[in-house]
């Protein structure tokens, strides 16, 4: 790992969280994910189960978390299981967890090899009640593969099928969207290592660079500062290009007179910032430029003002979704009659603003946690709303990362600049 170690008590708490939730008599199993290849012997970089992360810190593959807090034997209560270190692999693939190191890391005092967890876990299953099994259930899941924790829940139930089964998973969903302050903390160094990454682009972009010399720079500034890289793939898109939500091929020249919109975030320890700023090419907004951008920051600054707990996500989209059709209207891009004549189901400002305003953000960039019951203290979203004109060939977007406290919410990225005034005073530096 790049981040430097955590603090232990972080997963202590989350697995403490998760074992209040489980009925009597169970145990919960988790799987990290499948190393998966990609074309001839090679695979891609691989990513640990999300869920299982939250729960251990352990980043490494072949690795499982079993809970059984009614196990007789107190020792084996909690158990981390991962793969026994072999040399002739560590020769190749580097250097395995010892039990110790995963200990620290984790928390979690009793390790057991991979091989020898057959011969326990049966009598475990036998003695329990119920078996909670994982899977995916993030609502914007859209690839149906049958990974590792589906072919599990199989063999289970193939194997037990007289035992009563849970899901995992709604237990996760409610739980990982309910940040705690160790959890906070290390998102705040995250955005920290954002923040250097959009002051240092703010000195690079001039006419003429390439968009991915812009993702360059980001991704050096990520590296440097322990980061492990992209939270996901950076958006660099100049002119046009940023009324492309999600545009990565990131391989066009930014242009005098043009802006850039930027999206990008830093993965600090598997925890993920979201940052989306948009700046002129030249440094310097024209009248139009800085007007639209001014609408775009005040839907931001309204959307920030109304989002805390009680509020739901259905209601608080229709309400920004008000307060951007009068700021439309404002600026020219709707008319009065564009308004009273709108359809309920498609109304006349989703033409210019064709995204939600905010999403869950944590270890996933598009996080777990509802979108129809009222929003908690504790949650954390970001405020991304967006202005995007297909005859003017212009796309704005502007976002921070706000955690919901039962007093508001706090702005995380309230020390990134975001006032066009600010942005060229800096640009122009």
């Amino acid at each position: 790992m790049k981040h430097l170690p955590l603090n232990p008590q972080l997963f202590i708490n989350n697995r403490q969280r998760f074992i209040k939730e489980l009925k009597p008599n169970s145990i919960a199993i988790f799987n990290s994910n499948d190393e998966v290849s990609s074309n001839g012997d090679a695979i891609y970089r691989f990513v640990q189960n999300s869920d299982l992360y939250w729960l251990t810190g352990i980043e490494q593959e072949d690795t499982m978390l079993i809970l059984f807090p009614n196990n007789p034997d107190p020792k084996y209560r909690e158990v981390l299981v991962l793969v026994r270190p072999n040399e002739m692999k560590e020769k190749w693939d580097g250097k395995r967890l010892r039990a110790n190191e995963a200990t620290a890391i984790s928390g979690i005092e009793k390790i057991v090899w991979l091989d020898s967890l057959e011969a326990l876990l049966q009598p475990w299953i036998h003695l329990a009640d119920t078996i909670y099994l994982n899977t995916n259930e993030n609502d914007r899941k859209s690839v149906l593969l049958e990974t590792r924790d589906y072919r599990f829940a199989k063999q289970m139930r193939e194997r037990y099928p007289l035992h009563n089964y849970e899901r995992s998973a709604r237990i996760t969903k409610k739980l990982r969207a309910i940040k705690t302050a160790e959890e906070v903390e290390v998102m705040k160094t995250a955005i920290d290592i954002t923040e250097k990454a959009f002051r240092r682009v703010l000195g690079f972009i001039q006419p003429g660079v390439m968009e991915y010399e812009i993702e360059a720079e980001i991704v050096h500034e990520f590296l440097r500062n322990r980061s492990k890289g992209e939270a996901y793939g950076s958006i660099i898109a100049s002119g046009d290009r940023a009324r492309t939500l999600h545009y990565v091929s990131n391989n066009q020249e930014c242009k005098d007179g043009e802006l850039v919109l930027m999206d990008f975030g830093a993965n600090y320890a598997s925890y993920a910032a979201d940052l989306t700023r948009t700046v002129p090419v030249n440094g310097k907004f024209t009248k139009r430029q800085k007007e639209v951008y001014n609408a775009c920051l005040h839907l931001h600054k309204y959307a920030a003002s109304i989002l805390k707990p009680g509020i739901s996500i259905i209601d608080y989209t229709e309400r920004v979704g008000d307060e951007a059709t009068k700021q439309f209207v404002k600026i020219g891009l709707l008319s009065e009659a564009d308004v009273k004549n709108e359809d309920a189901e498609n109304r006349a400002y989703r033409k210019y603003l064709y995204h939600g305003i905010s999403h869950h953000l944590g270890i996933d960039v598009h996080d777990l946690g509802t979108r129809t019951e009222p929003i908690q203290a504790g949650m954390l979203f970001t405020v991304e709303p967006g202005i995007y004109i297909e005859e003017e060939e212009m796309g704005i977007r502007i976002e921070n990362n706000f955690w919901i406290t039962d007093n508001g919410n706090i702005d995380l990225m309230k020390n990134i600049p975001i006032e066009a005034d600010d942005i060229e005073q800096l640009m122009k530096r």
